[in-house]
């Protein structure tokens, strides 16, 4: 799936969440974590590891297994 790619506001290690926000922000359907990490630049294992982050603090949801969205919370944060 292409469509995805970008940046997020959450406080991370050199911005990762924030642009695994703004990649999930630019996809106009839940992405997977290869996506994610084609369109940021970054590891598939760092890419998974902010998701994890983010889905604990909201930000992203699973609406399909291995495959993300951002949320309402997710988006006013970047």
């Amino acid at each position: 799936m292409s469509g995805c790619g970008g940046s997020s506001k959450t406080a991370d290690a050199s911005g990762e969440a924030r642009q695994v926000l703004e990649a999930l922000a630019k996809c106009s359907t839940p992405c997977g974590a290869k996506d994610i990490a084609e369109a940021t630049g970054l590891d598939k294992k760092v890419v998974s590891s902010r998701i994890t982050a983010l889905k604990k603090k909201g930000l992203v949801d699973s609406p399909i297994r291995c495959k993300y969205g951002i949320t309402d919370e997710g988006r006013a944060t970047i």
